[in-house]
């Protein structure tokens, strides 16, 4: 008893000291516990006569070690598989998170690394139902738990296995069990669906919905942070349960009854559901009552705004209504029932973030993604209900250039440090989508960016002939107007269309509107101009016009 106490001081300098020195020297003493295959039975002495946290952590953390880097016996894993499944039986709902998510971990890699080699490995589900069916919340929670880090496991590669090996079991256990766990975690979600529930059961279990739902069904290895999710190949045997609509409302209602992190993760799913292949629905039919219907829940959501004020949200939303162009054709949502009311209300809710730049600076980029893949589909749309993209996207057009120049003012009059012309990434993720946009109406669109260029243009050539008396503030707000300006209309000019029928008429515009910008670089080095070259705004203008020069 006294060494495990001494052990127990060990460990709690190992993941609680300040003292780095302290911290080595425990690393160094505790080491010989995931290095040398003899200690595994000391981990499991420890974890059961030892009461400390820190000190079942060690005793868990090690063992991952073991299985994961050492050809242990089958047996012995067979062995310590069946232990770690009674330990959390009886003793999981006294332990601390740490030591429970450690635990799990250990079982999973286990069931992965051994999925090949014996049929007890493949039991891990069944295993994991018994806690979800026993009466108290604790059990159900690492159940949850369990089959949560199984799909991590299963899906990501890991130390120990080769690519080859880790796709063959990813595939197998897709085939044999990942739908199985999907429908048990859509099961839990419709039993926490009442107000009751206790808040950590539901966040596992829409978590666990959305891992299997964002599963590498076919070895892609999607890169989650960038926003070409594509479509996702979800196995033919899950049909029955996508086409019943049920399944997708059950997310709007968790959507309309909880908060983040909840809400955010069902919109997420949500966001899965409307990437989901073409060739899954048994006929275009169902496709279209997929879509009619995911339709309608974002135009509620709309309608009510419920919700949006949240900023995780809000951003996970316009991904959702992004998504819904990347995988559907303008023919098919132009035919969907009260599109009319759909495209009005989407229309008010992008002029609303735009000119909420400093709220929706990262989320406005899937807005005008959504417009600009419309606007692309236009020439090809055959059906006789309305577009209206006509009516709306002049305004959205407007209302971009002239929020961009109004939050020149803001970040000058409220001394905002985050000015966006200075988020590269934000800028040009939002300049990529512009030019559809614009060359839309571009008429339109060109005579009132000239109608905007033009006074500021006058005033700035003015200030260069006055020596003094032009206010500083003046000069940078003009000098940022300016620089918003420039980096339109050189995006405008890059993404000239070249397949446009009139392209002649288009190849003027982008003339006038370059010439207005030729303009500009005569005055910028002119009389007191010249001196402004140390200023942050004037910097920013040069900046802007050899970007222009680029596109030009």
């Amino acid at each position: 008893m006294e060494s495990l106490a001494q052990l127990s001081v060990l460990c709690e300098l190992l993941y609680t000291s300040q003292d780095s020195e302290e911290r080595a020297l425990a690393e160094t003493t505790l080491a010989c516990f995931s290095l040398n295959t003899e200690y595994i039975s000391q981990c499991q002495y420890i974890l059961d006569n030892s009461s400390s946290p820190y000190t079942q952590f060690l005793a868990s953390s090690s063992l991952v070690k073991q299985v994961t880097e050492h050809a242990l016996s089958l047996q012995l894993r067979l062995d310590i598989r069946s232990y770690v499944v009674g330990y959390l039986a009886s003793k999981g709902q006294e332990l601390q998170p740490f030591v429970t998510t450690s635990l799990i971990q250990l079982l999973c890699r286990i069931t992965k690394l051994g999925w090949y080699e014996d049929d007890q490995f493949r039991d891990i589900v069944k295993e994991a139902t018994k806690f979800l069916t026993h009466a108290t919340v604790e059990h159900f929670l690492i159940g949850l738990k369990i089959l949560n880090q199984l799909v991590v496991e299963m899906n990501q590669a890991n130390p120990g296995m080769s690519l080859t090996q880790h796709r063959k079991t990813a595939c197998s256990f897709r085939d044999l069990t990942l739908f199985q766990i999907f429908q048990i975690s859509f099961t839990s979600l419709q039993q926490l669906q009442i107000d009751t529930a206790d808040e950590r059961l539901r966040e596992q279990a829409i978590t666990l919905t959305l891992k299997c739902l964002s599963f590498d069904f076919v070895g892609t290895s999607l890169d989650e942070s960038s926003e070409d999710l594509g479509t996702i190949q979800i196995p033919s045997s899950w049909r029955p349960v996508l086409e019943d609509t049920s399944t997708m409302q059950l997310f709007f209602d968790y959507y309309a009854c909880t908060k983040p992190p909840l809400s955010n993760v069902a919109l997420e799913c949500l966001v899965r559901l409307a990437s989901v292949r073409r060739s899954l629905f048994s006929t275009e039919v169902e496709r279209s009552k997929f879509l009619s219907h995911l339709m309608s829940g974002t135009r509620e959501i709309l309608r009510t705004q419920h919700g949006l004020s949240k900023h995780e949200n809000y951003h996970e939303y316009c991904r959702l209504l992004g998504r819904l162009k990347t995988n559907y054709q303008l023919s098919e949502l132009v035919g969907v029932e009260n599109y009319a009311d759909w495209i009005r209300l989407v229309a008010e809710f992008t002029i609303q973030s735009l000119q909420s730049w400093q709220w929706a600076s990262g989320s406005v980029y899937y807005l005008l993604g959504l417009w600009s893949r419309l606007v692309s589909s236009v020439p090809y749309l055959k059906s006789e209900s309305p577009s209206l993209l006509d009516t709306f996207v002049p305004k959205i057009t407007q209302a971009y250039i002239t929020s961009r120049l109004d939050s020149v003012k803001a970040v000058i009059q409220n001394n905002i440090s985050e000015d966006p012309l200075d988020n590269e990434e934000h800028l040009q993720d939002q300049l990529d989508s512009l030019p559809y946009l614009c060359r839309f109406q571009y008429e339109k669109t060109s005579n009132y960016i000239t109608n905007l260029l033009e006074p500021i243009l006058q005033a700035y050539t003015e200030a260069a002939r006055l020596q003094t008396g032009v206010d500083n503030k003046q000069l940078q707000a003009m000098e940022g107007q300016l620089t918003w300006l420039v980096h339109i209309v050189g995006a405008i000019i890059r993404g000239q269309q070249t397949s446009s029928s009139s392209a002649e008429s288009q190849e003027v515009i982008d003339g006038e509107l370059a010439a207005r910008i030729f303009q500009l670089i005569q005055v910028t080095d002119t009389g007191s101009h010249v001196q402004r070259y140390l200023q942050h705004s004037k910097q920013q203008l040069d900046l802007a016009i050899l970007s222009f020069f680029q596109n030009f």
